[in-house]
């Protein structure tokens, strides 16, 4: 998001229309389509209500972030002893716990705090995709319930408590990144790409959904916006704010002194959306691109308007999504290879946990990129990537033969992942 965006109208072709069912649906009374400038849909059915609901998927994006911040902690002073009931909680949240979020609002309270004021019966275990990780033979929900064991049994260790081996194996694997980019690929992503976008043309658009103020393909895509997880008003967030502090990525819109988790943040993948956009050197802007497909495709659902332009829309906002995890790898290649060539027999000590920590960002957002069935990259190119990658990070000096092919050898994906994205070239190096 370079700059704010002005408000805009889109003119469209207004048939063939998204219908309720098989029949089309009347044509919109013309053919201009008011895009609004922030995420906001009033009802069809009920007048002066909004139509825009996605509270799990607010609570979901919450738990991967708390689940997250209560691992690292571990590496802190106010490291504690975990058990697996503690990680658990999260994972399978329950709403009689009745816990709170852990995630900081900045300056400002939270509006709400506990997970269940905001929606009930929500977790991660019972949506993650159910899927083979890429290259393991495993489940994803298998694999993360291994390193919640390890995570378990190392915070148990007087000796890492404290430090980053609390969540750090023996080769290396840093389980904190693991686990939170394995989830926010093997959920959020597979939710909003393959589950809620892939299945929208099925959905109903022409009747209410039960009592509620919007219709099923109306729930679906928001749904998806949901699990990319913007403010209503992305497009006051600079890329700088959106790489910043919670005071930078969020915003009291509304005035009253309070931050609304549902409206008024952003989570990770709308960040590293930003992040990527002020990181490149070729006028990207994917952030923006991305809420104005969210935007636009919302506004064609609600007015019925055409079908082949919706699914241009959900096109776009696949394939946007899919290259901000794609510029993402690239960048964490580039912060590995950095990491190495800084390796020296003095230095190397205190460089591995930074070095680790990079490695697993890397290793888990590849594992991201298999989970969108809407994109271009498909599970078989992620398998052979993550082979090549390897299973730690490699310690080698620079100048040794090992050091050199492995550096090497995340080129050559790195390189693979730019042109199966259609990345600029100065791009890929200096993200």
């Amino acid at each position: 998001m370079k700059q704010i965006r002005t408000f805009i109208f889109f003119l469209l072709v207004a048939t063939p229309f998204i219908g309720g069912c098989s029949d089309a649906a009347d044509p919109v009374p013309n053919d201009t389509l008011d895009v609004p400038p922030v995420y906001s849909f009033e009802s069809r059915f009920t007048p002066g209500a909004s139509s825009v609901s996605y509270p799990g998927q607010t609570v979901r994006n919450l738990l991967m972030q708390d689940l997250k911040g209560l691992i690292s902690a571990q590496s802190t002073s106010e490291a504690r002893v975990l058990t697996l009931d503690d990680l658990l909680a999260l994972y399978e949240h329950q709403d009689d716990a009745a816990l709170s979020t852990t995630t900081s609002t900045g300056a400002l309270p939270p509006l709400e705090e506990s997970y269940r004021e905001i929606s009930t019966g929500k977790n991660l275990s019972g949506k993650v995709a159910p899927a083979t990780l890429a290259g393991t033979g495993m489940t994803v929900d298998a694999q993360l319930r291994i390193w919640f064991d390890s995570i378990v049994a190392y915070s148990n260790d007087p000796v890492r408590r404290g430090t980053s081996m609390a969540y750090t194996t023996e080769a290396g694997l840093d389980l904190s990144q693991l686990v939170d980019k394995v989830l926010l690929g093997a959920l959020a992503y597979y939710q909003g790409t393959t589950f809620y976008l892939g299945e929208l043309t099925s959905q109903d658009n022409g009747s209410q959904k039960g009592t509620n103020p919007y219709t099923a393909m109306e729930h679906s895509w928001d749904e998806a916006f949901g699990y990319f997880g913007a403010a209503r008003d992305y497009d006051r967030y600079s890329d700088a704010m959106l790489a910043g502090s919670p005071d930078d990525y969020t915003f009291d819109s509304n005035g009253d002194n309070a931050i609304d988790f549902r409206s008024e943040f952003n989570f990770p993948f709308a960040r590293n959306a930003g992040k990527r956009d002020a990181g490149s050197s070729s006028p990207t802007d994917f952030s923006g691109d991305l809420f104005e497909s969210f935007r636009t495709g919302r506004a064609l659902i609600a007015s019925e308007g055409a079908l082949d332009r919706l699914l241009e829309e959900r096109s776009k906002v696949a394939r946007t999504w899919e290259k901000v995890i794609g510029a993402t790898v690239v960048h964490y290649i580039n912060d590995v290879i950095a990491d190495m060539d800084g390796l020296t027999e003095e230095s190397r000590p205190s460089n591995q946990p930074t070095l680790n920590k990079h490695w697993a960002e890397m290793k888990g957002y590849l594992w991201a990129l298999q989970f969108n069935a809407l994109g271009r990259i498909s599970t078989s190119q992620v398998t052979s990537w993550q082979a090549t990658v390897g299973d730690a990070p490699v310690y080698a000096m620079p100048g040794s033969t090992e050091h050199s092919e492995y550096v090497a050898a995340l080129r050559g994906v790195r390189d693979e992942i730019g042109s199966a994205l259609a990345f600029d070239a100065d791009d890929v190096t200096v993200w």
